[in-house]
């Protein structure tokens, strides 16, 4: 099958939603989601368990009409107003809101191995993903310190390759800033020792083929934020803005990328709220993911870069402390689907002059 005929499957497929942790919020954001938008029933499809589903409609107002699938190929024949669950994955036992579970974090992580498995086959056009809880996964003796390690493993495998070979990326973005970080789930320490020459050089690149590639803008304006206070002040502050952090820019930008930096640290973010550019390369965790967070999680969205196939998720964890209440906001979820949905529509036709 040529690339061509793969990209129009995709973008008939449904996008896949994976249930999350049956003990926190993830049932109930994502059958509210389908109260909000019902128009949404029949271009989606949800990979979970169907009684953790029933209990999370239960918490949040009220019964809403199952259809249960055998396959994501049947979403497209579910009537608005109905949840399309394709109830792959079982739970024994549902477990107690709020509770670390065992069988809950396998569960959820199996949702995710199926929802990429399908992905990857073409069944589904792109993977949403509720939040899972980091605990329940070791608890169910996972590997895995989160989504972005249990999908990049799964692709891996698919294509033939070692995790380290598909290296991936994660995003945060929100309507007023996007940044990508070098390092993801690493001790601080280790995160400084992380920033390479090279590390930063794949963070780049697997940035501008999402964007110029996947998403097809015609250009990505990306800042590349320094390690150290005010990137370093030409050397003062540490070297690894000039020994490691600027040598990877300027390979991009020999390349013709618009990429500039290394820029200070506590004013990059800012610049780019304010227009100067598209996203930032940030070089660890909480660099990154602070300035996001801080303007708020209603509207975050956390993509994974550099899979063979879209994935987004809300930016926000399982929130155990409000699970079953019902009061859980699905809108950040509603945004990663909004987005995976946009993300998988084939490009805009060419009118050609007669």
């Amino acid at each position: 099958m040529s690339h061509r005929s793969v990209d129009r499957l995709c973008s008939a497929a449904p996008v896949a939603i994976t249930m999350g942790d049956a003990a926190g919020i993830g049932p109930e954001i994502v059958v509210e989601v389908f109260r909000r938008r019902p128009e949404w029933s029949s271009r989606c499809v949800v990979i979970g368990d169907l009684a953790a589903l029933r209990r999370a409609a239960r918490a949040t107002g009220g019964l809403l009409p199952m259809a249960e699938l055998s396959g994501p190929a049947q979403a497209a024949t579910v009537p608005p107003r109905c949840v399309p669950v394709w109830p792959a994955v079982r739970l024994q036992r549902l477990p107690p809101f709020g509770t670390i579970d065992a069988a809950a974090g396998r569960a959820a992580a199996d949702a995710v191995e199926l929802a990429a498995e399908a992905a990857l086959r073409g069944e589904v056009a792109a993977v949403v993903t509720a939040p899972l809880h980091k605990e329940a996964l070791a608890a169910a003796g996972l590997p895995y310190p989160g989504h972005t390690e249990l999908l990049q493993a799964v692709a891996a495998r698919h294509l033939g390759c070692t995790p380290a070979e598909l290296p991936v990326r994660m995003m945060l973005s929100s309507p007023e800033l996007r940044t990508v970080l070098v390092s993801i789930h690493v001790p601080l320490r280790q995160a400084i020792e992380a920033v390479t020459t090279e590390a930063v050089w794949e963070t780049l690149r697997i940035t501008h083929a999402h964007f110029t590639q996947r998403l097809r803008w015609p250009r990505c304006r990306i800042a590349v934020a320094g390690l150290n206070p005010h990137a370093g002040e030409g050397g003062l502050f540490g070297r690894e803005d000039i020994e490691h952090i600027a040598p990877a820019v300027e390979r991009a930008r020999a390349a013709g990328w618009d990429v500039s930096g290394p820029h200070p640290p506590d004013t990059v973010f800012l610049r780019a709220r304010e227009g100067a550019f598209d996203v930032v390369i940030a070089m660890y965790h909480d660099q990154g993911l602070i300035p996001v967070k801080y303007l708020g999680l209603a509207h975050g969205i956390n993509t994974t870069l550099g899979l063979p196939f879209v994935r987004t998720s809300p930016d926000h964890g399982t929130a155990f402390d409000i699970a079953g209440r019902g009061v859980a906001d699905p809108s950040s979820l509603m945004a990663a689907i909004d987005a995976a949905l946009q993300a998988v529509q084939p490009p805009a036709p060419v009118a050609v002059p007669q």
